[in-house]
């Protein structure tokens, strides 16, 4: 194991929130989404306009169902994050490690974060970059690669319902014992 020199631990909403940076930007336009849509809809109940009704309900519930998938989505990047953290700490880099997240935008973020609270940021980011990761690879590989993944249990347990996963660490206080 390398030795990892602990910097100053953030606060675990800090964390929370940097992890799922991007899922959290796109719950607000859920949010503000299904406002729009719901008040459009409401407004063409007054008219007799059947398929405008139907594309307007549509679309609320399009952006409405987002809002929880986003959610838990967050909440599964989460686990991610605190897995990857102790697996960096207790291992230090190593490739397999990093390999585990990189199927998605998100899944990087959440190695990224837990990597850049470690002080190992570079050493993923540069594996992810020498695998071919570019900054614009938001679709997840798995995606791509198999278009029928929304039938596949494993993409909605791995997606949505990641289980709880306890850190094994207290970060604040290793870093509190490692600087005194």
């Amino acid at each position: 194991m390398e030795s990892i020199n602990l910097p100053k631990q953030p606060n675990i909403l800090i964390s929370y929130l940097r992890v799922g940076k991007l899922l959290y930007y796109s719950l607000a336009l859920f949010i503000i989404e299904s406002i729009v849509f719901w008040h459009f809809f409401k407004e063409s109940l007054k008219q007799d306009n059947r398929w405008v009704q139907g594309i307007l309900l549509v679309c609320f519930l399009f952006s409405f169902v987002h809002i929880f998938l986003v959610v838990m989505d967050g909440w599964s990047r989460f686990q991610n994050y605190r897995r990857a953290k102790d697996q960096f700490y207790e291992y230090g880099f190593q490739n397999r490690i990093a390999a585990n997240y990189i199927g998605s935008k998100c899944q990087r973020a959440a190695a990224l974060v837990a990597a850049s609270e470690l002080g190992i940021e570079q050493k993923v980011a540069a594996y992810y970059e020498k695998r071919g990761v570019k900054w614009h690879h938001f679709v997840p590989y798995f995606m791509v690669k198999d278009p029928l993944f929304l039938f596949k249990k494993a993409f909605w347990s791995r997606t949505f319902l990641e289980k709880k996963y306890t850190p094994r660490f207290d970060y604040k206080k290793l870093q509190l014992e490692l600087t005194s």
